[in-house]
Formats: C-alpha cells, sequence, structure tokens
C-alpha cells in the first residue's frame, strides 16, 4: 500500500460540529461556528483578533489591503517560499524584494533584509518554514527601526514558537493557512489574526465585500469575497480541540525520523535552532554531495518503493514571472535548497509502521547506490 506524503487526521469533534452545521442548515459563510473558532484560534494564539478567511492566500491578501500597501509599494519576502506568499503582494499591486534563505532552517537570512529596504517598502513578510520559526527579534527591530509592518506568513507553522512566542502573533498582522495538509485544517480556509483593532476591522470588511456600515448593499470601495463557510469553520473548531495532540504526533515523527535516518552519508536532517521550537509540519531533508543518490533520483526510487514525497519549492525569483523582480540578483542559497531539498511522508495520520517502512527504504535505496 503506498505512503502519502499527507494524510489528514479528521477529530470526532470535527465530524459532529460539521455535522450539526449541516443539520441546522447552517453551511455558508454565516452561523455560530465562525465565530467560535475565531474565538477559540485567538485564544490559542494569545492575540485580539482572529479574522477568518478563504484560504491562505486571501489571508495575506487581506492583510497587506489592510495595511494599505498598493501600487508604489514594496514588500520583502523571502526568495525561498511557497508562491503564495508573493502572489499576495502581487494582488495588491505592490512588489515584491527577494532576500535570501540561511541555509540551516531554510528561513529568511536575516543579515540581508536591510540592504534591501527602501523608501517605498512597506513591510516585511517572513515566512515560518516547515514548522520552523525565521529569527524574529532582529526583524522586529529592524521593522521599528523603518517604521514598517510585519506580516507573518505562519502558513507552516501551527503552534512553532520563537523564545516562547507562538508564530503568527508577533508581527503586526499575520496570518495562517488551514488548508488540507495544516496540522489544524479546514480543508481550505485561512485566519488573519492581530492586536491592532483598526486593522482587524479593516479585515472584517474588505472580506465581506466591503458592505459600507449600517447600510447593507452599498458599497464604496473594492470589496473580496473571502469568507469562510460554517461547515468548514465547524471542521476547524473541532480540529483545534485536539492540536496539542497533533503537535505532540509531530515531535513524535521528528524524534523517530531523526532516529532511523541518523548517520546516513549525505542527508542533511533537520535542526532545531535553540530560539525555536519546531512544529515539523513536513520532516524536511536535504541531500547533500556525500549522497550516493541526488535528490531527484533518490525521490524517484522512494516513488518505486511505494512512498511519496515532495520536493521542496522552485526559488520564486526563477519564475519567469517574477524574474525581473529580482533586478540580476542570484539568490544561491534559496536556488541550492530547490535543487536538493525534499520532506518525507509526514502526515498526522503517518504510522509508526509506515514510518519505519520508509526509513527502510532509505536506507536500501542508499545503500544500493552505493
Amino acid at each position: 500500500m503506498r505512503i502519502p506524503v499527507n494524510e489528514p487526521v479528521i477529530t470526532a469533534a470535527a465530524k459532529t460540529y460539521v455535522n450539526e452545521a449541516l443539520e441546522t442548515g447552517w453551511i455558508s459563510s454565516s452561523g455560530p461556528f465562525i465565530g467560535k473558532f475565531e474565538e477559540e484560534f485567538a485564544k490559542f494564539l494569545g492575540v485580539k483578533h482572529a479574522m477568518t478567511a478563504s484560504s491562505g492566500t486571501t489571508a495575506l491578501h487581506l492583510a497587506l489591503l489592510a495595511l494599505g500597501i498598493k501600487e508604489g509599494d514594496d514588500v520583502i519576502v523571502p526568495a525561498f517560499t511557497m508562491i503564495a506568499s508573493v502572489d499576495a503582494i502581487l494582488y495588491t499591486g505592490a512588489s515584491p524584494l527577494f532576500v535570501d534563505a540561511e541555509p540551516e532552517t531554510f528561513n529568511i537570512d536575516v543579515t540581508k533584509i536591510e540592504a534591501q529596504i527602501t523608501q517605498r517598502t512597506k513591510a516585511i513578510m517572513p515566512v515560518h518554514l516547515y514548522g520552523h520559526s525565521a529569527d524574529m527579534d532582529p526583524i522586529l527591530a529592524l521593522a521599528k527601526k523603518h517604521k514598517i509592518a510585519v506580516v507573518e506568513d505562519a502558513a507552516e507553522a501551527h503552534g512553532a514558537l520563537y523564545k516562547r512566542r507562538k508564530c503568527g502573533a508577533m508581527g503586526t498582522i499575520n496570518c495562517f493557512s488551514f488548508y488540507g495538509n495544516k496540522i489544524v485544517t479546514t480543508g481550505e480556509g485561512g485566519m488573519v489574526v492581530t492586536d491592532d483593532d483598526a486593522l482587524a476591522k479593516r479585515v472584517r470588511t474588505l472580506k465581506d465585500l466591503a458592505h459600507a456600515p449600517g447600510r447593507r448593499f452599498w458599497h464604496e470601495e473594492v470589496g473580496y469575497n473571502y469568507r469562510m463557510t460554517n461547515l468548514q469553520a465547524a471542521c476547524g473548531l473541532g480540529q483545534l480541540e485536539h492540536v496539542h495532540d497533533f503537535l505532540e504526533t509531530k515531535e513524535w515523527m521528528a524524534q523517530a525520523y531523526a532516529k532511523g535516518l541518523g548517520g546516513i552519508r549525505g542527508l542533511r536532517l533537520p535542526i532545531t535552532k535553540a530560539y525555536a521550537e519546531n512544529v515539523h509540519w513536513m520532516y524536511a531533508v536535504v541531500v547533500e554531495d556525500g549522497c550516493t543518490l541526488s535528490r531527484d533520483e533518490l525521490c524517484k526510487r522512494l516513488a518505486e518503493h511505494g512512498i511519496d514525497s515532495r520536493p521542496f519549492f522552485f526559488s520564486a525569483p526563477s519564475m519567469p514571472f517574477l524574474s525581473h523582480f529580482a533586478q540580476g540578483e542570484s539568490f544561491p542559497v534559496a536556488e541550492d535548497l530547490s535543487r536538493r531539498g525534499f520532506y518525507l511522508p509526514s502526515g498526522l495520520a503517518l504510522t509508526q509502521d509506515q514510518l519505519d517502512a520508509v526509513c527502510r527504504a532509505v536506507h536500501s535505496i542508499l545503500d544500493d547506490a552505493a
């Protein structure tokens, strides 16, 4: 039987709440589970406001819009990230300014950010990749120094910590994804979070077609239909109730992989910096020069053993429609990670037997190739 790269666990509570939403007829973007999910997610993070959205990408778009980011502005973003981070910037008409990754955690290299800041720069968007936090204190200090906003993309980092602070609770306005492979899932969906009352009010207006206050169906600006449904929120609430169980599963998975794959020459396993608590959204490894196979050949042979894997993202500046934003700069770490990195089956439904089978296959494939 094939071992998928991700298989979610849908809790009994989520199924109960979804059935309740179906039975009561509250299936669209109104209904009690939306408010409950927002309230409980805000409590989980320790923030004042949480606003549901239709996806992590639309959550990022809403956050940038709420900040007033528009054509002519710049937003600093990692060169190594999922394309949604960059797309959300482009939706506003602003331009992405790329910063290379650092090789150990794959996150934005904080030592290279300030050189990219211009008079047009309005925000920095750190992305907490694969469950490990970016180094936030230098980012927050730079933002304060230059009077610009910080928008955390915490799509992959539910529950991750930076110096005991939750990822997605440190910036000006921050975003999460609840896609099917995320630690907390609603199938599709997202959340915008902030402590700023004015930004929260702006997000709530923009995501619901910008109805004028007290005058429904009167619109004085462009709005967006970025609402989450009550069905999705019901699922999310039921999942969130078990988030600490899910985080324990991710920790078990990481420790078991580290034990099963430790010592393989040329295979670099994930690290966790002293400042971070890594939630290992995906178990991400890098094939180095000492390995007997390339990343692509190793993934191909794993597939022949019935084991799914996924390569790392391509670097964003390498995308044809984004290359002109790079302005001739190179991003060697991001490009190298894109060639060498991949992640192994990491879903919450992964069993001990499946994980052991993955480890045996990796050892066998690389031993045979030696």
